[in-house]
């Protein structure tokens, strides 16, 4: 069962995620799905997205899948390592979903892998990544609350 506590405190603390104004979807233990549609910030070039962009993206799919596992055990997880593939040009307006599965888990090294694909279901990006899990109160000790 996800500890819906650690995911919460996550969704709340999560900044750059609402500064890319990603949607966030668990769909099992493991299993999450992250939506981003491509604006105008997002853009390198007048037409194409920053691959930081679609990296942040992977990063947060990949660490959400990991963190729904971790935090059975009251854990927070952190990217160890990161994997990226760019496919496809991703361009304004695509709308990217990035679905994320853990892979393999263990006490305290997590692994995940991620596909990102535009509407079109044309496939853009492939991840993989290496989460460690640590104790939840180290990350949110120092937590206040949402920042305005």
């Amino acid at each position: 069962m996800i500890d819906e506590k650690v995911m919460e405190l996550y969704k709340a603390s999560n900044n750059f995620g609402a500064f890319l104004e990603m949607d966030l979807e668990v769909l099992n233990e493991g299993e999450v799905k992250y939506t981003l549609n491509i604006k105008e910030k997002h853009l390198a070039t007048p037409i194409a997205a920053h691959g930081g962009v679609v990296a942040g993206l992977i990063d947060g799919t990949l660490g959400v899948a990991a963190l729904s596992i971790a935090g059975k055990n009251n854990k927070v997880v952190s990217t160890v390592e990161l994997h990226v593939n760019y496919l496809k040009p991703v361009v304004l307006d695509d709308q990217l979903v990035a679905i994320g599965k853990v892979i393999s888990a263990g006490k305290s090294l997590i692994y995940v892998e991620a596909s990102v694909t535009n509407q079109n279901d044309v496939l853009v990006a492939k991840a993989s990544g290496t989460f460690n899990a640590y104790p939840a109160e180290k990350a949110f000790e120092h937590y206040k609350g949402p920042q305005k």
